[in-house]
């Protein structure tokens, strides 16, 4: 390399963003998921025994996906490409599988194929990675930030495994904010800079498990502090200070200690008095939150959450107008959108209270966890062609609109559940006619299976 080239690599690698400059370059730089990277376990092991397997790494944005693909990429003999699922299509698949075939004829090479947000693929071009993998020719890494059991189709998901990844904790992202401001190589080391105590908590608080983002505003902040100080001051040490990440990021700080402690207080106190039925209180700490300067969407996400958590079916109108106040809100913007906001706030205040939602799905994926995929029953199975209904596909379904008030006892559950209540509605607001379908049709199967097991 001449000193023109030098020169020009070295200006390249100063305008990368400082979150791709800072990004692990090892399992040692590695910062959080613990659980899949620590020594003995499953990534650690694979890199370390390079034994790369198919997977689906699934977490939240920042945390850490596309880094352990490089790191697997770096450390292991593969011959590594990178796809992305956002500008590639059905042609460069193939470009891919042919390079493969050379890479493994020539050079005895495996090729390990990351494609990033995997979720973003249609059907058919995840058919076409399919053979391909099931063969060996390519290992399939695949990151997405959707639940892959929706977004990834069956037979490449039993070919794959599901390693979940976690949003950073506070002290991971506090710890890779102080690295990047010491490092001298790749970090922001070499500007001298210091961060006071309660500007780092804030840049950690509204990361909210994201390194990308904490990163992005570090380098959005030192790039003003130091731009403020013309010409930057040689020698001495430029403090950011918690104004300076305020007016950097146009986000004003809440009114909470160091430890981000009264955050959590206030929502705490909002969600409770939601709960509780007390639409005084909760208009309080609504606007507690608001005039601190809390994300209006965090709030607005917390109430569609607790429409669904705390009063589901007791007024299934309540789903609907907290979703209403948050697109009311993004439409209007502040003030005039913080009423929308209040408006939800005492509408879930003074609605009737029912839990059985939350109970239900917590109770299905415990039953899900503990029983494992179980098959679907044969007479509720579809049956498109011929084969499928020679094998019984569909074989006794009952269509329950041929029958009186649209109801036929049957059952739904795979065999080994067969009789399990998930859902128990309450008395309250609109779950007491709920119950009272229920409990109705509930006796008549039971009074269906007592004949049958008669007749038996």
């Amino acid at each position: 390399m001449d000193l023109f080239e030098y020169g020009a690599q070295k200006v390249a690698e100063a305008s990368r963003p400082l979150a791709d400059r800072m990004r692990p370059r090892n399992l040692k730089e590695f910062m959080g998921q613990k659980h899949v990277v620590e020594e003995g376990a499953l990534i650690r092991h694979a890199i370390e025994q390079d034994r790369i397997f198919s997977m689906i790494l699934w977490g939240p944005p920042g945390c850490g996906k596309t880094t352990l693909a490089r790191i697997f990429a770096g450390e292991t003999s593969c011959h590594f490409v990178h796809f992305s699922a956002v500008l590639s299509g059905i042609k460069e698949i193939r470009s891919v599988i042919e390079d493969a075939k050379n890479q493994q004829k020539l050079y005895h090479k495996r090729t390990v194929l990351f494609v990033d947000e995997i979720h973003r693929f249609n059907k058919a071009q995840q058919d076409a990675f399919l053979h391909h993998v099931e063969s060996g020719l390519i290992t399939l890494i695949g990151a997405t930030t959707e639940n892959p059991s929706f977004e990834v189709i069956p037979p490449l998901m039993s070919r794959c495994r599901v390693i979940t990844l976690k949003a950073l904790s506070s002290d991971d992202i506090a710890a890779i904010i102080e690295s990047a401001i010491k490092d001298k190589e790749r970090g922001l080391g070499n500007i001298d800079l210091n961060i006071d105590e309660d500007a780092l908590s804030h840049l950690v608080r509204i990361a909210d498990g994201d390194a990308r983002a904490a990163l992005n505003n570090l380098e959005v902040a030192a790039s003003l502090v130091v731009s403020g100080s013309d010409p930057p001051p040689k020698g001495k040490t430029v403090q950011i200070t918690l104004q300076d990440i305020e007016h950097a990021l146009e986000k004003k700080a809440l009114l909470y200690d160091k430890s981000g402690e009264e955050h959590y207080n206030l929502i705490s106190a909002f969600h409770k008095s939601l709960r509780g039925s007390d639409p005084d209180a909760a208009v309080y700490w609504l606007g507690r939150m608001l005039s601190a300067g809390e994300d209006p969407f965090y709030i607005a996400r917390r109430m569609v959450r607790f429409a669904s958590e705390d009063v589901g079916n007791a007024d299934p109108d309540a789903l609907g107008v907290a979703l209403s106040a948050m697109e009311a809100f993004r439409f209007l913007g502040p003030p005039e959108g913080e009423l929308a906001l209040a408006q939800a706030a005492v509408y879930l205040a003074t609605s009737p209270k029912s839990n059985s939602i939350y109970s239900a799905y917590g109770n299905v994926k415990e039953a899900i966890k503990t029983s494992g995929a179980l098959p679907v029953p044969f007479h509720i199975r579809n049956a498109p062609t011929g084969l499928m209904r020679e094998l019984g596909y569909g074989k006794e379904y009952k269509y329950a609109h041929d029958y009186e008030d649209a109801y036929i006892p049957q059952d739904y559950l795979p065999e080994k559940l067969e009789g399990r209540t998930y859902y128990v509605p309450t008395d309250r607001g609109f779950e007491k006619t709920i119950k009272q379908r229920l409990d109705r049709w509930r006796s008549l199967k039971k009074r269906e299976k007592s004949a049958k097991e008669g007749e038996d």
